[in-house]
């Protein structure tokens, strides 16, 4: 096959378990837009499931053996996937291979000058900085992002130049592997606590991932946050590797001069090669700033132009999910946001208040995501809550896990009140419209906040609003 273009012989006929997925979905539409017969399943009709259809992909809603077909050549699967799944076990049955999600990624980028984006926070919004500054400036990238973009409209796409910009996810470690000619680390923090049991870990695993970088190729990473620091340490010394930080550090080789909130954008200057540049981030808060500036050091590792490349990142509007704007309703603003991670739940709050009007107040509906995570970092979770005036706080979404003993989210709520919020728990996810509306006066801001299905509640207290 043609690097970067061909379709490796084992994914001519892929079936996708769980194909709606934000990482499973960007595959597979990339596989179906190379050529491949692309088949799969997932748990509900979605817009995704749709698009993909649109590019003749088979998708089946809900899971049945008989889902796979006869001729599939592998089947892909994330580690969200469990093993008594009918269509894995119907797998084994046919001797179908089964191939990771990450290694079908990895195949697909063969041949082709990559980005992988990494670090605990802000690998969507970075990396959908990169593809449309990209896309913009006429290179046609190849990219795979865990989110929608609010401007194409997807999370994947082929295209025909010779860069790929891929999110990189160290949840399963599954991001070692990888081969990047550029990679950034935003962050590192302890995480996914069911696949981590120490910082050590996380430590030992991104610097197993920056050891997969092609050799003369580039790191990216923050000379601010303490982790990413902590690392840069661990791999200055591969003798392949050049080290580039960023951030508002003195020492950083791209540096942060200043940043000016300017409503819901913000005006970034750095200082690159010597000289002052200065562009707009159409996003707000400081915390999206700083990732339009890994964005920029990455393109630039690349020989983009920066002048050109700092341009065309104005040009991005945002994710889904990423603060993003629902609606105005009875004069309240309700926002989406992804944060699931106290830091990112500190970090959306901050940026909101910071564009919020004078008086307005911030109104937050939080659904904890993961009861390992919850068991965690509960008490930090709550503790970010009291940046709002007032939460809505409901039960733990489980996503791929079982319930742990006396793990709830009664955890965050405890927290959030000795830290001085307003709270209150709601167990009816389908009574939080009418809570809200009780709650709201013209001027709020509402955010649903978390990384489950609270993002479908923002329609429905538009419309509870409007009322």
């Amino acid at each position: 096959m043609a690097p970067g273009t061909g379709i490796p012989t084992a994914m001519e006929r892929p079936h996708f378990i769980g194909i709606g997925g934000a990482g499973m979905s960007g595959i597979a539409k990339i596989l179906a837009q190379r050529g491949a017969k692309v088949a799969g399943s997932d748990a509900k009709e979605s817009e995704t499931a749709q698009a993909l259809r649109a590019l003749g992909a088979t998708v089946h809603i809900g899971h049945a053996a008989d889902h796979l077909a006869d001729d599939a050549t592998c089947v892909v699967v994330s580690s969200a996937i469990r093993a008594d799944n009918p269509e894995l076990v119907r797998a084994a049955e046919l001797s179908v291979p089964v191939v990771h999600r990450s290694d079908a990624l990895a195949s697909l980028m063969t041949g082709t000058r990559s980005i992988a984006v990494a670090g605990t926070h802000g690998k969507t919004t970075t990396t959908s900085m990169l593809a449309v500054a990209l896309t913009e400036l006429g290179l046609d990238p190849s990219y795979a992002i865990g989110g929608d973009l609010e401007g194409p409209g997807t999370n994947a796409r082929h295209g025909e130049g010779e860069i790929f910009v891929a999110e990189a996810d160290e949840s399963d470690r599954s991001f070692q592997k990888y081969d990047p000619e550029v990679a950034i680390v935003l962050n590192v923090e302890l995480d996914h606590h069911a696949n981590y049991a120490s910082m050590d870990e996380i430590y030992e695993s991104f610097e197993t991932f920056a050891g997969k970088i092609v050799p003369g190729g580039t790191l990216v990473i923050s000379a601010d946050q303490a982790g990413a620091v902590e690392l840069a340490s661990r791999v200055r010394d591969l003798s392949t590797l050049t080290v580039v930080t960023y951030g508002e550090a003195e020492n950083a080789d791209v540096r942060v001069h200043k940043i000016t909130a300017r409503g819901l954008t913000s005006e970034v200057t750095v200082v690159l090669g010597g000289r002052y540049l200065t562009f707009t981030v159409s996003v707000p808060g400081r915390h999206y700033a700083l990732n339009a500036v890994a964005a920029l050091a990455a393109g630039v590792a690349l020989s983009v132009p920066a002048h050109n490349l700092a341009s065309a990142i104005g040009s991005y509007t945002g994710v889904k999910r990423r603060l993003q704007l629902k609606g105005e309703a009875a004069g309240v603003q309700v926002i989406d946001s992804y944060a699931h991670h106290p830091t990112e739940m500190t970090a959306d709050l901050e940026a909101m208040r910071s564009a919020a009007p004078a008086g307005s107040r911030l109104l937050v509906v939080f659904q904890p995501h993961l009861f390992s995570r919850t068991q965690e970092l509960g008490t930090e979770m709550g503790q970010a809550l009291a940046l709002a005036d007032a939460s809505v706080v409901l039960d733990i979404y489980p996503a791929r896990e079982d319930p742990l003993p006396g793990v709830t989210s009664g955890l965050i709520i405890d927290a959030a009140l000795a830290a001085g919020a307003e709270v209150t728990a709601v167990h009816d996810k389908n009574t939080v419209p009418d809570v809200v509306a009780g709650m709201a006066r013209p001027g709020d801001l509402v955010l649903t906040m978390g990384a489950g299905d609270v993002t479908d509640l923002g329609p429905d207290i538009l419309t509870r609003l409007s009322r």
